[in-house]
């Protein structure tokens, strides 16, 4: 039997997508997405077979299993005395590479280290760096197994100390065995926010690739010292409505970044277990997010 198409977002009507987004992010819950749905469905039923032909799949998806033998993979925790206290991460380095390696640390969506994330994590140690994926929602008891209740569980998070948990993490990486002391951050949608957040904090950055994620705070923008890849989707007016400004900030600071924002593409046009994922965007993403830390992550610190 043939397998199923991949359902992609011009397969949906652009209003589900933007009931979806909202949906996704909480501003809307279950119901509100089923209600507003419900008008391009034929019965509750119908709204609720759209909702699930959007969900995640992460199966499908992975392409780098777990167990996979080029890579050793392993959970980490680490202190983080300005946040939670204990935090704790995915750790994923090349089984065979010698040498100090370049280090990457990855965050997440709005979700938690979900499985589409970890295999990110080892996507990235596949391509010769350690790669480590902390779990904002290791305090709460780590991610559930299911993303409405993952989305409910991270709406609970002290913001504050998850922030300091993820600083704790990149200072953790600084000096992480088989390290060679350079440090790069990639992150999607709430972890593109992160990682815009990482880079004002952190001066010893050395590069970030921000995926679609709310700008920095603009008066930290003078303190960014990485080198920037800024990804956004065309069709994100949520995310896109701060970009002007943060731009405006980043050449007055005179920081070196480059915009990537291909055409047609939505939020979260990365993530490949969703329809809204987008093949060929995708891959030219993620094409120049490894071209940047090739360029700037490979040569030890100084």
């Amino acid at each position: 039997m043939a397998d199923t198409p991949r359902r992609k977002a011009s397969d949906f009507d652009p209003e589900v997508m933007r009931l979806f987004d909202q949906y996704v992010h909480g501003i809307i819950d279950r119901r509100g997405f089923l209600s507003g749905a419900a008008r391009f469905a034929v019965g509750a039923a119908g709204a609720a077979g759209i909702l699930a032909a959007l969900a995640p799949n992460f199966a499908a998806a992975q392409e780098v299993k777990p167990d996979d033998k080029r890579l050793v993979a392993k959970y980490l925790e680490f202190p983080s005395p300005q946040g939670y206290g204990t935090a704790r991460g995915y750790l994923v380095r090349p089984a065979k590479k010698s040498g100090p390696l370049p280090v990457v640390l990855v965050v997440h969506e709005n979700r938690g280290l979900n499985p589409h994330i970890e295999d990110v994590t080892r996507r990235l140690a596949l391509e010769g760096y350690i790669a480590f994926a902390p779990d904002a929602l290791f305090p709460l008891g780590g991610y559930p197994g299911n993303e409405d209740a993952a989305r409910a569980e991270f709406a609970k998070l002290d913001q504050a100390k998850t922030r300091q948990d993820f600083i704790a993490a990149a200072k953790m990486l600084r000096t992480i065995e088989g390290g060679n002391g350079r440090l790069g951050v990639v992150g999607f949608c709430y972890g593109g926010g992160m990682s815009n957040f990482l880079a004002t904090e952190l001066p010893d950055l050395d590069a970030a690739a921000p995926f679609y994620g709310a700008p920095a705070p603009l008066e930290g923008v003078p303190n960014i010292k990485a080198r920037m890849l800024i990804v956004l989707a065309e069709n994100d007016e949520r995310v896109n409505a701060g970009w002007p400004s943060y731009e405006a900030a980043l050449k007055q600071a005179g920081v070196k970044y480059e915009l990537f924002q291909p055409p047609g593409t939505q939020h979260g046009f990365n993530n490949d277990t969703t329809p809204r994922y987008d093949e060929a965007a995708a891959r030219e993403a993620w094409k120049k997010t490894l071209a940047l830390f090739d360029e700037t992550l490979r040569k030890p610190a100084a």
